[in-house]
């Protein structure tokens, strides 16, 4: 393996996984880790050993610039599998530190910050970061890959549209086929999509040394396209598994909970949802365990959830709004508000699912008319999502023309 594909493969496990310096046991030996009589620890105790070790580092050495990028790996990896803002904010220092000290010769380190930008969803900064990255390695497809993800997320899709092109002959590479099968999905080709990702997650799987924790996102890669898609079988199958790999998956647990209630499990749902929240906070649980209440006939435990989350995200701009916005306008509730947010945000990011949002705000505020010209900008790329379909059909109604 020559050095470029080495720096490919570290490029893959940061950009499309997280992944810091424990990915293929290659992480400096802990403290006290040689002694036999312990019980071996767990990946996730082994990484924060590793992150202990080099922020020890960090402080020792004050212009050391390899040692703040591993450390900016290692936080985005524990942000990623504990959904933690604060490891995001540490994260993004680390890296931006990293490149203070050596801005030349140091893509990796410009890959997570880039990588963190994504997960906190300011997707400017993300761009303008994948942007060098990809201008800095023409010839890496992880790279290419990732500017073509951000591209996706600000709706700059005749762009995305060219990198995604480019890429289509390298599809057996783990990080583009994750990212390419996005863009399939968003074109409306699901059926590509859904064979990207179970490739990928067989290559995944055979690939030596990938924490169980990872070997867990790709089954949930796989359950949550098919689950979305109404193929529960195949979602419950992926979801299994996943949980098999890191039964604590605070992602997996939440995908389940939504199976459970898209099978009317109500009390499935909420056991599954409390143990995702336990885990990471996220508005989208809130709200489904709020609707399993519902289901339940407990209107009051429902309104608490409802209440719990419009106090957490009192002002919330960040990466959390969509999915509350939409489980509040589907009960009819601030949608003013939301109306107003969702058509601010699409001065700035232009996205099928922003578009899909100030429809539906629309559609609720008693404008069919401008929510159906919304919605006919969210279907544009022919995107297939039931849930946008599902919004499409009650707009079309509610402007006549669908009787």
């Amino acid at each position: 393996m020559t050095g470029r594909q080495r720096w490919s493969v570290a490029l893959l496990l940061v950009a499309a996984l997280g992944l810091g310096g424990t990915v293929l046991g290659g992480s400096l030996p802990a403290a006290g880790s040689g002694q036999r009589e312990r019980a071996p620890l767990s990946e996730s105790e082994v990484r924060d050993q590793d992150i202990a070790f080099y922020e020890a580092r960090a402080v020792r050495d004050p212009e050391g610039a390899l040692d703040r990028m591993q450390l900016a790996s290692l936080y985005l990896q524990r942000a990623r599998e504990r959904g933690g803002e604060p490891d995001l904010v540490r994260a993004e220092a680390a890296a931006r530190g990293s490149l203070a000290r050596r801005h030349a010769h140091n893509s990796s380190a410009l890959s997570v910050l880039a990588n963190v930008l994504l997960a906190q969803h300011r997707f400017v900064e993300a761009r303008d970061a994948a942007r060098e990255l990809a201008e800095r390695e023409p010839e890496v497809p992880a790279a290419q890959a990732l500017l073509g993800e951000v591209l996706l997320e600000l709706g700059e899709y005749p762009a995305a549209r060219a990198i995604f092109g480019k890429l289509r002959s390298r599809s057996n590479d783990l990080v583009v086929a994750s990212r390419l099968a996005r863009w399939d999905e968003l074109e409306g080709r699901v059926e590509a999509a859904d064979r990207l990702l179970r490739d990928a997650r067989e290559r995944a799987l055979a690939l030596h040394g990938l924490p169980r924790e990872q070997r867990a996102w790709f089954h949930f890669r796989v359950g949550d396209l098919a689950l979305r898609y109404g193929r529960l079988d195949q979602a419950e199958a992926a979801f299994r598994a996943g949980l098999a790999e890191s039964a604590d998956d605070h992602r997996m647990l939440a995908a389940s909970a939504r199976l459970a209630a898209g099978r009317g499990d109500w009390q499935g749902a909420i056991v599954l949802g409390n143990r995702a929240l336990a885990s990471a906070f996220d508005p989208a649980t809130l709200g489904l365990l709020a609707d399993s209440y519902r289901g339940l006939g407990d209107s009051a435990a429902a309104h608490e959830h409802e209440r719990v989350m419009d106090v957490a995200l009192t002002g919330q701009t960040g990466p959390f709004h969509r999915a509350w916005s939409l489980h509040l306008l589907d009960h009819g509730q601030h949608v003013p508000e939301i109306l107003a947010r969702a058509e601010a945000e699409l001065r700035m990011r232009r996205d099928v699912y922003g578009w899909d949002v100030y429809a539906w705000a629309l559609h609720q505020a008693g404008r069919p008319r401008d929510a159906a010209a919304a919605m006919d900008s969210a279907l544009a790329l022919g995107t297939r999502d039931p849930l946008l379909r599902r919004h499409a059909d009650a707009i079309a109604r509610a402007a006549g023309a669908i009787p």
